[in-house]
């Protein structure tokens, strides 16, 4: 059977998947996990992007060791940052991290010169404060150099693939969320690019999912010992591929891609950018097969991870398992946040931050990890409930349940509590969504499958699906009220 290779690539870890079809079965062998650490230097946080190319060779050559030669290989990653490439071809300094604090304030400054609605308008892309757009607006704000010495701007795979091929291609997915593509026009919006102060010609020609970009260069080669290994383009922002490989088999779906962040919508033929939308602060990121994919970002387990941390940096080493373990001891919706509140937008002490929310929302902070990890759990849960019920108010449709995808469904309590919250169904699997969605895209650009459906349904067959179905519907009603109002929800 010839496998295929998938680079996944999230924020806080990444892995190479060797995938193969046996007999419309996928079987996938993960042969390199590897850390992603982003990197503090004095005031500024970015990312070890040569230590990532480095994961990517060690990717090759355990496939290589272990008798495979991959027929392709594709790569997914986290959106909106990106690498400034020279005249000379070379890489102008690390990228910065979107948690980077250099655009603080710089989202609220650009919206008033060129209004939200202007912005959204030509995007249709939510107002979050680290998107691409406002990276260069921050960059320009600082008269950096970058910007002069740059010729073109890469996005995290499109940099790694030019890396490993020497060719330069945008790929769509990613393209859509920098807030700087027009999906109207089909192509970057130079008026937008122009308003910012950058020239629009640091932004290269958009491909689509499933196209062939080059192949890996003569000195990696010769460096690695490997063939001329075709590169696609997939589906390159990660949840892009994760929603390719949501299993579902009717047509209007709703989703939630779990990890470091919660991505919820449903997928749509065209973009919807109406008033309701920008007001609403929903997304159109692009899809496969032309789609587009209308959700809200939720910070997600983020709070959780950085609590975490801070509980390490204090002597108390506590796994995941055990931390749920503790929230599903401790006592019921004892105190509620808002995920989204930017207090737990930055790394930092996530506890304390929590404390400090309850304080000021008359609310009795949690005074145990298992106390504080139930905090995060529950409101993560009832979030997801608001975000859905404003996806089925934008779309026009009704969703019988949700499907979760991605390694944040390892945690049953969050599934369970989020059937609850919602009160319909929870479909959770797989857990590896972005590289199956990843590994789906190169096959159909193979010709292996027919389409993005008929991948789902060998998706669907391949792996399993744990359903969760909705328990103490008045007890999360309730909790739910209370979640809003604490929150400021209307």
């Amino acid at each position: 059977m010839p496998s295929i290779l998938a680079y996944d690539l999230g924020a806080s870890s990444g892995r190479a998947l060797l995938g193969r079809l046996n007999d419309r079965i996928i079987e996938v062998e993960e042969i390199h996990r590897f850390g992603n650490d982003p990197v503090a230097v004095g005031d500024r946080l970015q990312w070890d992007i040569l230590r990532l190319f480095h994961d990517l060779k060690q990717g090759l050559l355990k496939a290589k060791h272990a008798g495979e030669e991959p027929v392709s290989l594709g790569i997914d990653s986290w959106a909106v940052d990106f690498g400034l490439i020279g005249r000379n071809g070379e890489l102008l300094g690390n990228p910065y991290h979107y948690r980077d604090r250099r655009t603080d304030g710089v989202m609220e400054r650009t919206m008033a010169r060129l209004t939200p609605e202007r912005i959204f308008g030509r995007s249709g892309i939510q107002f979050l404060p680290f998107n691409t757009i406002y990276q260069l607006a921050a960059l320009k704000e600082a008269d950096s150099p970058l910007l002069e010495q740059a010729k073109h701007l890469l996005m995290i795979p499109d940099l790694l693939r030019y890396f490993l091929t020497g060719e330069m291609r945008s790929e769509f997915s990613n393209a859509t969320t920098t807030q700087l593509y027009n999906p109207l026009l089909g192509d970057w919006d130079a008026e937008l690019i122009a308003a910012i102060g950058v020239s629009p010609a640091l932004f290269g020609p958009v491909v689509r999912p499933g196209t062939r970009v080059g192949e890996i260069r003569d000195s990696l080669r010769e460096e690695l010992g490997v063939g001329a290994v075709p590169v696609y383009a997939v589906a390159e922002h990660d949840t892009g591929s994760a929603v390719a490989a949501v299993p579902a088999l009717e047509r209007d779906f709703a989703y939630l891609s779990c990890g470091t962040w919660s991505l919820m919508g449903t997928e749509v033929d065209r973009p919807v950018m109406g008033e309701l939308a920008r007001e609403l602060n929903f997304t159109n990121e692009g899809g496969v097969n032309g789609t587009f994919r209308l959700l809200k970002n939720i910070m997600g387990l983020w709070i959780l991870q950085e609590s975490r941390r801070t509980w390490e940096k204090a002597g108390l080493t506590l796994g995941f398992p055990e931390l749920v373990r503790l929230a599903e001891q401790a006592p019921a919706f004892g105190a509620f946040i808002d995920p989204d509140d930017p207090a737990f937008l930055h790394p930092g002490d996530m506890p304390a931050r929590i404390a400090r929310y309850c304080a000021d929302t008359g609310q009795k902070a949690p005074g145990t990890p298992g106390g504080i990890v139930r905090c995060i759990l529950e409101s993560l849960a009832l979030k997801y409930r608001y975000v859905l019920e404003l996806t089925e108010r934008l779309s026009n449709k009704r969703f019988g349940g949700l499907h979760m995808v991605g390694g944040g469904i390892q945690n049953a309590l969050l599934c369970q509590w989020s059937a609850n919250a919602i009160g319909k169904p929870v479909w959770a699997g797989p857990i590896e969504g972005s590289a199956l969605g990843n590994l789906a895209v190169q096959w159909i650009a193979q010709g292996e499958f027919a389409d993005i459906w008929e991948a789902r349904k060998v998706i669907r067959d391949s792996f399993p699906v744990t359903v969760y179905e909705p328990r103490d519907g008045a007890a999360w009603d309730d909790a739910y009220g209370r979640f809003r109002a604490l929150a400021g929800l209307a």
